[in-house]
């Protein structure tokens, strides 16, 4: 399957994502966002996954013509994103309105991970009207918690030992989402640490947190989700 250019914007910044299209009818429309270094090979698996399953997928551009080609520019980039969280969430909503924009009518939900995992968490919170949103090995902590009842499903996928997600960042999000009445699924796997659904590093390395088990429990877990969902 190949993946289409689509160029959208979020202000004055213009953005790239990828798009692709199932075989037949699509079942739903899912924004795919990736981790911080921006589209990787590995999101570009699961994008294609969710097309062979039925599903229109757009990869999210997080940054324009910044977007890096190394970890540490990648970092640079991703913290000069999230130091404006309201600007932030209108960068993703731009996603989500392009999205729309191709698959007029369809259901829609968002998916991430790393980075894009945090991201989608965002979405909800902010109160975007989307079936279903599911993080991977996503960020917890925000700093715009939820005031408002969540509409869409949430789905995290967390590696117990991630070392940048501790177990009070957890306890945290659970409480977060009780006091909106959410409806949320947490699987947590043990002695599973941060990316474990990327066979490779961002340098193309074998990465050594990745867990085979718990990549495909967690999408087979999402998989399942959504057919819930969407009926």
């Amino acid at each position: 399957m190949s993946f289409e250019r689509i160029e959208y914007r979020d202000g004055d910044t213009p953005l790239t994502g990828l798009l692709v299209r199932p075989a037949g009818i699509p079942r739903a429309a899912v924004a795919v966002f990736p981790t911080f270094m921006n589209t990787t090979p590995g999101v570009e698996a699961k994008a294609r996954a969710l097309a062979a399953a039925g599903y229109t997928a757009l990869i999210a551009d997080f940054y324009g013509p910044e977007t890096p080609h190394d970890f540490d520019s990648a970092n640079a980039a991703m913290m000069r994103l999230r130091a404006d969280p309201v600007a932030m969430r209108q960068r993703l909503a731009a996603t989500l309105d392009i999205l729309r924009d191709l698959e007029p009518g369809l259901p829609m939900a968002a998916i991430g991970f790393c980075l894009g995992g945090m991201a989608v968490l965002e979405l909800a919170r902010e109160g975007q009207d989307l079936a279903l949103v599911a993080s991977f090995h996503g960020l917890l902590q925000t700093p715009l918690p939820a005031r408002q009842p969540i509409k869409p499903r949430i789905l995290v996928c967390h590696g117990d030992v991630d070392f940048l997600v501790p177990r009070s960042h957890v306890m945290g999000f659970w409480e977060e989402m009780d006091a909106v009445g959410a409806d949320w699924h947490f699987h947590s796997y043990a002695s599973v640490d941060h990316g474990f659904t990327n066979p490779l590093t961002p340098a193309g390395a074998p990465n050594p947190a990745y867990n085979a088990s718990a990549d495909r429990q967690s999408w087979a877990a999402l998989l399942e989700l959504l057919d819930e969902v969407l009926g």
